[in-house]
Order: structure tokens, then C-alpha cells, then sequence
């Protein structure tokens, strides 16, 4: 099992003058620590669990490229892009630039997209529900043709390229992983088992239910299950002097024993950085081999 950082909250003490700096520290430490992954939201607000919309909040791919050039092995991944936010010749542009730039270190973290109020306050497409999720599924096969050798165009019902060129083409073969963000049932675990290197869910009472779900897509589409990086998103606090560890572990075990092989959160007072070193030092090592 292995453990990442998301970086959720960007008002720290030192404020937005000191967020460069307050960022590279954060993300060195959590390399430093063992941290196989570092991610950002795709949110241009904050959102109300973490705080007020006010609060400041980062674009994710203009920070990703700043992070990926004070990192050297963490992979980098926005968890996850809003489909409806960025075309998707250009979604697939922005990852393949990462990649190049990070020496192949970047994921497609993708999602139908939920917050109406951020995209309706800055003038963001944000069509119904039901026609996201058609939109998602034209990206991935967008996407996925970028990366290819094909650089013919493409024709959905929603999205229209003369021409799928895409130069530099991507380091990580046969393209960067793809996470898709989401536990829906109908329509986002089978888009996982149709077209996803990973799965995003939750430490929830129906956690095994959603992989047995996710089992079942991936008998229909012919996908083998174990080709699937199940991860959960989660809180990961080890307390102010290391004493939630044990029952952090607890929680781990349980969720390897289900197959989760990455559990990524938010790490509280992430600014502090001793957070990320306990986890460094009580956590990575212990999880390594389950």
C-alpha cells in the first residue's frame, strides 16, 4: 500500500505572498517522507468542507507544472479534473505537457464535475448531469487518441477535432494513467473498468460494495479487475504528536485487506510539515509491504 498527499487548502499563515514557498517545502517534505503521489483539486473556489469559497484556491495545472519542477519522483495528478472545465484537446495538451515537463510523472485525474456554484460564478459550462457523464466518456477516447498514433480526427456527439496531433507526445507509455474520480454505480465504475488505470472512492460502510460493483463492470467490459489501482480518498492525520497512528493503521489494514492499494488525503496543518514527517516516519514504512 502506498500513501498520498492532497493539497486542498492553500491559506496558510505566511498568505498568498509565502505560498510559493510554503508549497515547495510541503510538497519536498512529503517526497522527502515517502509520498508516492502529490495532487491539487480542480476547483477555482474553495469548497465548503475545507472552507469558506473565499478562501485562496490555486488553478490545478498552472500549480501541478510548478510542482513538478521542485519534485522529482512524486507523480503528479489533479484529483480530479472537472471535464466540463477545459476542452478536451487541450485537457489532453495540458497533461502531456506535465508529463514531458515531470519526466513522466503525471496522471489524468478526471471527473464529471459537481460544483455548479464556482462554474456558474465564472461563467463555466456546466451542462446537466447526464450529458457531463456523455462528455467524460468523449474525453477519455479523446484523450486516449492524443496519446496513440493516431492524429486523425474525431467525431462525438459533443466534441469535434479535425485533427488529434499532439507533439511532444507523452513519456509515460502507453500514455499517463487515468483515474476516474467518482463511486456511481451505472455510470462512473463502468467508465473506470471501460477505460481507467484507477478508481477513487471512499472509506464508507459501502466501500466493499462499490468493488464489487466496479468487479462486476470490469466481467462485462473483459477488463481484469487486478489491473485496477483501487484508491480512497481519505483523511490522513497522525495527530499533533503521533498519537492517531495506531488507529490510522487500523484503518489501513482494514482497507488493504479489501484490496486498496493507495489511500491519498488531506494531511491537517500540512503547512507545519511534522505531520507529513510522522506520516513519513510511522506510516509509509508499515504500509509498505500490505
Amino acid at each position: 500500500m502506498k500513501i498520498g498527499l492532497h493539497i486542498a487548502d492553500f491559506t496558510y499563515p505566511n498568505g498568498p505572498a509565502g505560498l510559493r514557498d510554503d508549497l515547495t517545502r510541503i510538497v519536498t517534505t512529503a517526497e522527502e517522507s515517502g509520498f508516492d503521489k502529490v495532487s491539487v483539486m480542480d476547483h477555482l473556489w474553495q469548497i465548503g468542507v475545507v472552507g469558506p469559497p473565499e478562501h485562496e484556491m490555486l488553478e490545478a495545472y498552472t500549480t501541478l507544472g510548478y510542482l513538478a519542477a521542485r519534485t522529482s519522483t512524486v507523480e503528479l495528478v489533479s484529483w480530479v479534473t472537472a471535464v466540463t472545465y477545459r476542452q478536451p484537446g487541450m485537457l489532453a495538451k495540458l497533461v502531456s505537457t506535465l508529463d514531458v515537463l515531470s519526466g513522466g510523472r503525471a496522471w489524468l485525474g478526471i471527473g464529471a464535475a459537481w460544483n455548479e456554484h464556482e462554474a456558474r460564478g465564472l461563467g463555466l459550462h456546466f451542462p446537466p448531469t447526464a450529458e457531463r457523464f456523455e462528455r467524460l466518456e468523449e474525453t477519455l477516447q479523446i484523450c486516449l487518441q492524443m496519446w496513440s498514433d493516431d492524429d486523425g480526427p474525431y467525431e462525438g456527439k459533443h466534441y469535434q477535432l479535425a485533427r488529434t496531433l499532439n507533439s511532444p507526445q507523452v513519456l509515460t507509455k502507453p500514455h499517463p494513467p487515468i483515474l476516474i474520480g467518482g463511486g456511481g454505480e451505472k455510470k462512473t465504475l463502468r467508465l473506470v473498468a471501460k477505460y481507467a488505470q484507477a478508481c477513487n472512492l471512499f472509506p464508507t460502510p459501502e466501500l466493499e460494495h462499490k468493488l464489487d460493483v466496479l468487479r462486476e463492470h470490469c466481467e462485462r467490459q473483459g477488463r481484469d479487475y487486478d489491473d485496477i489501482q483501487k484508491t480512497v480518498m481519505m483523511g490522513l492525520d497522525p495527530g499533533a504528536d503521533g498519537e492517531k497512528v495506531p488507529g490510522l493503521l487500523d484503518q489501513l489494514k482494514g482497507m488493504s485487506e479489501l484490496g486498496i492499494s493507495h489511500v491519498h488525503g488531506i494531511v491537517p496543518d500540512v503547512w507545519k510539515l511534522e505531520p507529513l514527517a510522522v506520516l513519513g516516519r510511522e506510516v509509509v514504512p508499515v504500509i509498505a509491504d500490505w
